[in-house]
């Protein structure tokens, strides 16, 4: 769980996230022109960059560059069967009050945190705590389970026989492939598959901005061990974790790996760790890693009627595999990201517009900067050399190319997205054959020859 919020200046840097995001076009509220719609966002053209490219880091890591995990693509709609056996049908619910007086809804467990409860909830303790609504001080009715998960029909007819569900996870798609991947991969346990994915839930207390909504994407890898081994590969799994954050510029001092106590632990978990940023709202939760047992496939097995059990051949054992689980979330890492690289100075150029208020910078990992290179021609009679520049290089690289207003407020408008490198052609470039390239963090600049802009590019992003 969140702490409560931070200061107001921090609460004031979270206000300046959600402006940036939307006037620099990462992210929307969706349907916005209808009056939006809560707690669904849509992903403008960087935002859409910086989820593919969260998205590629944390594929290259987990599948290109191992040996042992493979990938997934499950369906969103699964036979509502697999909803059953994993026990979200019967568990997967948050307890929920209404205010008799203003009408608004609760969570019942969070009205508990607020005055200094333990997280773990039960309904007794939320009545003989005597909570009123927070809002208007008025009476609250009973606690009551309210399920997330969406539900949607399948076919023509909308009835009880065919209702379906929108999946609120990916995991489970994972475990009911887990003998057809074993099977045409031939990998041998231990190993792991991997999906991104959607996933869809009814949060009752969306909020955070895109920290937590109702339809968002995750990045999850199931691991599966020998039982004998689990507790090595459960911290082999969350040291990795922590460290794939760090690799891609997140503080040091804003991360944590934070193991959960029994009270904490889902039904399905006999051991959690949470991979934890400090938020400007608080120290949450941006990765789980749990050791889930043999949970899972032992409920599929049982629902399905089809075995599921591992056979060593080298050691002749028959075991149901345990299963360590790392589970991220795409927006609530790119939100990390945002927070982290976002970062003001004095300003640093000689534009007049600058003089009055901070340059805002956005120090992403260059592996994750949406834009790696623009293109900005000096003068207006520059364009078409440096546009073919521009079109030379898009083809390895995401460019932007930018001729509009002074080369100072362009260098601006490129720091405030994150490109690392701006590209300048001026005359000289025209007898030179030489380009001026502005380094983001240093403020280096040097001459490089145009020919060799590729190269020179690939080496600084590390391609």
């Amino acid at each position: 769980m969140s702490k409560k919020p931070s200061p107001k200046s921090e609460n004031d840097l979270m206000e300046k996230i959600v402006s940036l995001a939307k006037r620099r076009g990462f992210v929307f509220p969706s349907s916005e022109i209808y009056g939006g719609i809560n707690s669904i966002y849509d992903f403008g053209p960087l935002g859409v960059e910086l989820k593919n490219n969260i998205k590629r880091e944390w594929w290259k890591t987990m599948v290109q560059l191992r040996a042992d995990v493979v990938g997934l693509d499950s369906g969103i709609l699964m036979h509502p069967k697999i909803w059953e056996a994993s026990g979200h049908v019967a568990g997967f619910s948050d307890p929920l009050v209404d205010c008799k007086s203003c009408k608004k809804r609760f969570r019942a467990d969070h009205l508990l945190e607020g005055k200094g409860m333990k997280p773990d909830f039960r309904p007794q303790d939320f009545k003989k705590a005597k909570v009123r609504c927070p809002e208007c001080d008025g009476e609250l009715t009973e606690v009551r389970d309210f399920n997330l998960m969406f539900k949607t029909f399948m076919g023509a007819l909308e009835n009880e026989a065919s209702e379906i569900y929108l999946r609120p996870e990916t995991a489970q798609g994972i475990y009911v492939n887990f003998q057809n991947v074993l099977n045409a991969s031939r990998q041998s346990v231990p190993f792991g598959i991997a999906q991104i994915g959607k996933a869809f839930r009814n949060e009752i207390t969306p909020g955070n901005f895109i920290f937590r909504t109702r339809e968002f994407e995750q990045m999850e890898m199931q691991f599966f061990v020998n039982p004998k081994e689990v507790d090595k590969w459960f911290d082999y799994w969350q040291k990795e974790r922590l460290n794939w954050y760090r690799s891609l510029g997140l503080n040091k001092e804003n991360l944590k790996s934070r193991e959960h106590q029994s009270r904490e632990l889902a039904h399905y978990a006999k051991k959690a760790a949470d991979v934890e940023y400090a938020f400007p709202f608080g120290q949450s939760e941006l990765e789980g890693v749990h050791n889930r047992g043999d949970f899972d496939l032992s409920r599929h097995q049982k629902y399905s009627g089809k075995d599921l059990t591992y056979f060593n051949a080298e050691t002749k054992e028959k075991f149901i595999p345990y299963v360590i689980e790392t589970s991220g979330g795409v927006e609530r890492s790119l939100l990390a990201f945002l927070v982290d690289a976002y970062t003001e100075v004095d300003p640093r150029s000689g534009d007049e517009e600058s003089k009055h208020e901070k340059e805002v910078i956005l120090k992403l990992d260059k592996r994750l900067a949406p834009i790696k290179a623009a293109i900005l021609p000096l003068s207006k009679k520059l364009e078409k050399e440096a546009r073919q520049i521009y079109l030379d290089l898009q083809a390895s690289f995401m460019c932007q190319f930018d001729a509009s207003g002074a080369i100072g407020r362009r260098y601006r408008r490129q720091d405030e997205i994150g490109t690392p490198f701006c590209l300048t052609f001026d005359f000289e470039s025209l007898n030179d054959k030489k380009i001026t390239v502005r380094d983001r963090d240093t403020m280096k600049q040097e001459r490089v020859a145009i020919g060799e802009l590729k190269d020179y590019l690939r080496e600084q992003l590390g391609q």
